[in-house]
C-alpha cells in the first residue's frame, strides 16, 4: 500500500500541524432535550433561528418553546426558507440589534445554521456582513466579539455546526457564494441529535449526504491534510459507506444510517474547517451562486469526475503525491476488498457515479447548465476550495469536468 503512514521517532516524523478551535459536542437521540439549560448559561434573552416548515411543524418545536418557558427564558423567533444572502442577514441584525438578545440559538439545515453564526456575529456591532465576506467589499478584519452561538443541524452534509464560517449566497448573473469567516464564530455547542434527520425526504437525504461524504473525501486529500484530520476523515467515511444508502433506502437499518451519517456529517465540517476542501466546492460555489442549483446536488453532480480528473492529473503530473495512495485508501475501503492501488481508485470513481446515479442526484443540465455556460464558471471557481485541491488543475481541465457533467 502506498498511504500515507505515521512514523515513529525512528523515522520520518510527523509534520508540524495545528488545530482550530471546535464546539463542544453534544451527540445523541434526543439531546436536544439538554438545549434550553445549554442555552441558561448564557443568558435569559434568545434568538431561534429555524427552517420554515419541517422543524417548526413537529413535536420538538413545541417540546423546545414549553421547556424554554419552564426554564423562564424568553426569545425572539426568525425563519430561513432559503440559501442567506447578506441582505437576511444585515435585516436580521437591523431588526434584533435593540432586542437584548444575548444566545443566539441555530436550528435547521446549513443555510439556517451559516444565517445563524452570522447574525450572532454582527449583532452586538450592528454594521453590514459585507464589510467582512472573503473576496467581496472592503474584506474588513472581524474584531468581535461575537454573541454566544448554539448550532443544532436538522440535517446530515454541511457540517456548519462545527465550522467556523456563513456562507452567503447572492444569485444571478453577478452572484456570488462567500463565507464570513472567524474563528470567534465557531458555536458554543453542536448538539447533534439523529432524531431530528427522521423528517428528511430521499433527494435531501441525498444531497446532503453527497456533500457530507465529499467534503470528508476532499479534506482527507486536501494539501494542508494532517494524521488528526485523517483520521476523523476516515472515520467519517467508514459511517458513509455503513448508513447513507441504507437511510436513503428507509430498510430496516434506515435508523442506524441516519445517526451514522449525522455523525459523519458533524465530521465532514470539522475537517474541513481544519483543511479545506477541493476542486468540487470550488464548483459548487458558482454553479450555485449562478444557477439555482443546490449545494448538496452540485457535489453529488460532480464529485465523481472531479476525483477522477484529480487521480488522472496527479498521475501525469505528481505520481509521488501522498494523494494518490489515499484515494488508494478510500476505494479499498468502500469497496472491502484488498485491491492494488489502480483498481482501489477505479473502484472509488465509479462507486461515486453509481451512488449519484442510484440516489438520482440531477445533472447540471436539468438547472439549465449549457456548456455556453462552462467557461463563466470556470472565471469563478478559484476560491479558496481550489486551493487545497492535491493538484493545480488547469481551465481546461476544470471545464472537462463540467462537460461531463451536464
Amino acid at each position: 500500500m502506498s498511504d500515507k503512514t505515521i512514523h515513529t521517532s525512528e523515522g520520518v516524523g510527523i509534520a508540524p500541524f495545528s488545530i482550530s478551535g471546535l464546539p463542544r459536542i453534544v451527540f445523541g437521540e434526543g439531546s436536544l432535550g439538554q438545549v434550553p439549560e445549554l442555552l441558561r448559561q448564557f443568558g435569559k434573552r434568545v434568538l431561534i433561528v429555524t427552517g420554515g416548515r419541517s422543524f417548526r411543524a413537529s413535536l420538538h418545536w413545541q417540546g423546545l418553546i414549553d421547556a424554554l418557558k419552564g426554564r423562564g427564558l424568553s426569545w425572539e423567533d426568525m425563519v430561513v426558507e432559503q440559501e442567506p444572502s447578506p441582505g437576511l442577514v444585515d435585516q436580521a441584525v437591523r431588526v434584533y440589534r435593540h432586542a437584548g438578545i444575548e444566545v443566539v440559538l441555530g436550528i435547521g439545515g446549513g443555510s439556517v445554521l451559516d444565517a445563524a453564526k452570522a447574525i450572532a456575529g454582527l449583532l452586538p456591532h450592528g454594521n453590514s456582513v459585507m464589510d467582512h465576506l472573503e473576496g467581496v467589499g472592503p474584506e474588513l478584519p472581524y474584531q468581535g466579539p461575537s454573541l454566544p452561538f448554539i448550532a443544532v443541524p436538522t440535517t446530515a452534509g454541511t457540517g456548519s455546526e462545527a465550522t467556523k464560517n456563513a456562507v452567503l449566497s447572492m444569485h444571478g448573473p453577478d452572484g456570488f457564494k462567500k463565507s464570513f469567516r472567524h474563528d470567534l464564530l465557531v458555536a458554543k455547542y453542536a448538539v447533534v441529535d439523529p432524531s431530528l434527520l427522521s423528517s428528511c425526504p430521499p433527494d435531501l437525504i441525498a444531497a446532503n449526504g453527497m456533500d457530507a461524504l465529499t467534503q470528508l473525501l476532499e479534506s482527507y486529500v486536501s494539501t494542508r491534510a494532517n494524521p488528526f484530520v485523517d483520521a476523523l476523515a476516515l472515520s467519517g467515511l467508514g459511517y458513509v459507506r455503513e448508513g447513507l444508502l441504507d437511510w436513503y433506502e428507509g430498510g430496516e437499518k434506515a435508523v442506524e444510517g441516519r445517526a451514522g451519517m449525522a455523525y459523519a456529517a458533524l465530521l465532514s465540517g470539522i475537517t474541513l474547517a481544519q483543511v479545506g476542501l477541493g476542486s468540487v466546492h470550488g464548483l459548487a460555489a458558482p454553479l450555485g451562486a449562478l444557477f439555482p442549483m443546490p449545494h448538496g446536488v452540485a457535489c453529488g453532480a460532480t464529485v465523481a469526475e472531479a476525483t477522477a480528473m484529480n487521480i488522472r492529473v496527479l498521475g501525469e503530473r505528481e505520481p509521488r503525491s501522498p494523494a494518490l495512495g489515499k484515494y488508494a485508501r478510500i476505494g479499498r475501503l468502500f469497496s472491502r476488498k484488498h485491491l492494488d492501488d489502480d483498481a482501489a481508485r477505479l473502484f472509488l470513481v465509479e462507486m461515486l457515479g453509481e451512488w449519484t446515479r442510484k440516489m438520482k442526484v440531477p445533472g447540471l443540465g436539468a438547472y439549465g447548465i449549457r456548456e455556453a455556460d462552462l467557461d463563466l464558471i470556470v472565471a469563478n471557481s478559484r476560491g479558496s476550495s481550489m486551493k487545497t485541491n492535491p493538484i493545480v488543475l488547469t481551465d481546461r481541465e476544470v471545464r472537462e469536468i463540467l462537460l461531463r457533467c451536464l
